[in-house]
């Protein structure tokens, strides 16, 4: 339960953010607006990594990336937002990409370094 409680919590972040009407949102032009999504998606792939584990860390990318399909359609009901944008979706997808293989890369090192040491994984 600890591992899952800090995706929950990420998630329900991304979902009251994405619940700010649009008007209120800050307009930064499409490039900054896909960096916002990727980092923050990435945050969300890293913490999925994590909580799924060792074997299931690939999970992450396809859950994380499910979440934010999910996260564009509810965006379509929120007032002066546009849901289903193509290019948030992939920034989103590439995001979780992105924080799952850099957890996947920290465990493996972390890893190794235990497996030098003599002591357990985590």
């Amino acid at each position: 339960m600890k591992r899952w409680l800090p995706v929950v919590l990420y998630a329900a972040l991304i979902f009251y953010l994405s619940s700010t009407p649009g008007d209120a949102v800050p307009q930064w032009g499409a490039d900054h607006d896909k960096l916002a999504h990727a980092a923050e998606y990435g945050v969300l792939g890293f913490l999925l990594a994590r909580a799924f584990g060792a074997r299931r860390w690939w999970l992450a990318i396809v859950a994380g990336a499910l979440y934010g399909v999910t996260d564009e359609f509810h965006q379509t009901f929120v007032p002066n937002r546009y849901g289903n944008d193509l290019g948030d979706m992939t920034a989103d997808a590439l995001g979780v990409t992105l924080g799952a293989l850099v957890w996947r890369f920290v465990l493996t090192r972390l890893l190794r370094s235990r497996a030098a040491d003599g002591t357990k994984g985590p």
